[in-house]
């Protein structure tokens, strides 16, 4: 199982990634992130790009065992052992699915609040690949 990203795709897509750029229905002022094509609520067709805070509360959350995560994670799961995978739900409105980190996962709380900071992923086509992951509030602050 693999979740494979050509490299052009994930260079066309660095502001949602790393900069967590949403796109603003210019019709009902709706928040859709990733950017779209057409609005989830109305149907519109413009945007203006939104950059959102990373900061939000964990809506729900998982843990991948050795194994269960798609190859590109093999290395970290190598190093690390389970990893953590939440939807935060975001302070503006969006959803967001991302790593949890510096935090083991009996320590994690639905509710609690994470804050997005940007972290390698993993290594494809030898292109080291970040993205944005959640570590808990207090440790952010």
């Amino acid at each position: 199982m693999s979740a494979y990203i050509s490299l052009p795709m994930y260079s066309a897509s660095i502001d949602e990634r790393m900069r967590l750029i949403a796109g603003k229905c210019t019709a009902c002022g709706t928040l859709n992130y990733p950017p779209r094509q057409v609005c989830t609520a109305c149907g519109g067709t413009g945007f203006a790009p939104q950059q959102l805070s990373g900061a939000g509360r964990i809506y729900t959350f998982t843990v991948i065992a050795r194994g269960g995560a798609p190859a590109e994670f093999d290395q970290q799961q190598t190093l690390t052992g389970e990893i953590t995978v939440s939807v935060v739900e975001l302070d503006e409105g969006p959803r967001v699915v991302g790593q949890i980190v510096d935090v083991p996962a009996g320590g994690l709380e639905i509710g609690a609040r994470v804050h997005g900071v940007v972290r390698r992923l993993y290594d494809q086509e030898g292109i080291v690949r970040y993205g944005v992951k959640f570590q808990p509030e207090a440790e952010h602050a």
